[in-house]
C-alpha cells in the first residue's frame, strides 16, 4: 500500500470514533465524496490496515467487577506455547508480547475478586513456561472514545 495520508487517518479517525458511521456521514466529516471515501476504506482494508470492526462494552455492566494488569515472565523461547494456552483462556482481553521487566502483560477481566485470583493462581501460574507473574487491579477504565 502506499503511503497513508492525512485523509486516510481522519477517516480512521471516524471509524475509531463510530464504526458504523454511514459512508456519507465518513465522507462528510474528511470533506470527500463519498465513492471516494468507499474506495479509500477498501484500500486500507485490502492492505490490512484496517484488520476489522468490533464493539467496545462496559465491563462492569458485563458483570466483570474485577478486573487487573497481569505481568508474566516466561522462560526463554516459549511465547508461542505460553500464547497458545493464555487464548485458551476466556478472561483474558488482551495480551501483549513486551520488552523489560517482563515478558508478557495479560488485561485480565474477572467476575470478583476470587474469580481473579483463580484465573491468576490456577490457570495463569498453571501453564509450565511462566516463571513468575505480577497482579496489577483496576480500579477504573477510561476508554477514549
Amino acid at each position: 500500500m502506499s503511503e497513508i495520508d492525512d485523509i486516510d487517518r481522519a477517516i480512521l479517525a471516524e471509524l475509531r470514533r463510530d464504526a458504523r458511521s454511514s459512508m456519507t456521514a465518513i465522507a462528510d466529516a474528511v470533506h470527500i465524496s463519498r465513492a471516494g471515501a468507499h474506495a479509500r476504506i477498501k484500500k486500507l482494508s485490502d492492505a490490512g490496515v484496517i484488520t476489522g470492526y468490533t464493539v467496545r462494552t462496559d465491563p462492569v455492566l458485563l458483570g466483570h467487577h474485577a478486573s487487573a494488569y497481569v505481568m508474566l515472565q516466561l522462560e526463554q523461547a516459549s511465547w508461542q506455547s505460553v500464547r497458545d494456552r493464555l487464548q485458551q483462556i476466556p478472561e483474558v482481553e488482551h495480551m501483549a508480547l513486551v520488552g523489560g521487566d517482563f515478558d508478557v502483560i495479560l488485561l485480565v477481566r474477572a467476575g470478583d475478586a476470587r474469580d481473579l485470583r483463580r484465573i491468576v493462581l490456577e490457570d495463569v501460574q498453571a501453564i509450565p513456561s511462566v516463571r513468575s507473574t505480577r497482579t496489577t487491579i483496576i480500579f477504573e477504565d477510561f476508554t477514549r472514545p
